[in-house]
């Protein structure tokens, strides 16, 4: 089966503008938003053409539909802004892992609780990890200390989400973000 021809090319939104917008009746708007009028749309072109503007179609699926007078340019450049902050404020949390080791030195747990501190600050999610070497796992005691001491440090700018608990010879919890 073959591929469409272009089908990777992005589709883009085509804007109706001055003469393609034919309408009996339209709801024109200025710049501003502040409405102008219900009229014909060959008046609302008029109207633009006298201003030295386009008229551009907003929406044809109101009653009447929406006309606004702009540059053409300016309302595109306004979509693509538009566009830009919906991207951006829809940012995926992500999932952050920190590793411990059973018997790290107190500086090195600092520093890995900091790394948590500043992950879940950031709005992502912390896996906490820890894995048993050799015979580490008779210990299990001690990791559950070790994550119940990590917990307690990021008790204020987190929540847990799961518990500490054991797979095979891993042991997992997760926390969550509190904003």
């Amino acid at each position: 089966m073959s591929r469409p021809y272009n089908s990777r090319r992005k589709k883009r939104d085509y804007i109706k503008a001055n003469s393609q917008v034919r309408f009996p009746k339209v709801r024109a708007i200025d710049e501003q938003g502040e409405m102008v009028g219900i009229m014909s749309s060959k008046e609302a072109y008029f109207k633009a053409k006298e201003q030295d503007k386009d008229l551009v179609l907003i929406t044809d699926k109101a009653k009447p539909p929406v006309v606004k007078i702009i540059e053409l340019s300016k309302h595109k450049y306004q979509l693509q802004q538009k566009a830009a902050k919906a991207r951006k404020s829809t940012r995926s949390q992500q999932t952050k892992e920190v590793r411990f080791t059973m018997f790290m030195g107190e500086g090195d747990l600092k520093a890995r609780t900091n790394k948590v501190k500043n992950f879940l600050k950031d709005g992502d999610k912390v896996r906490l990890s820890l894995q048993f070497r050799g015979r580490q796992i008779t210990k299990k005691e001690f990791a559950y200390e070790l994550f119940g001491e990590v917990i307690r440090e990021v008790a204020e700018i987190s929540k847990v989400e799961s518990e500490p608990r054991i797979h095979g010879r891993k042991m997992i919890a997760m926390l969550t973000p509190l904003n």
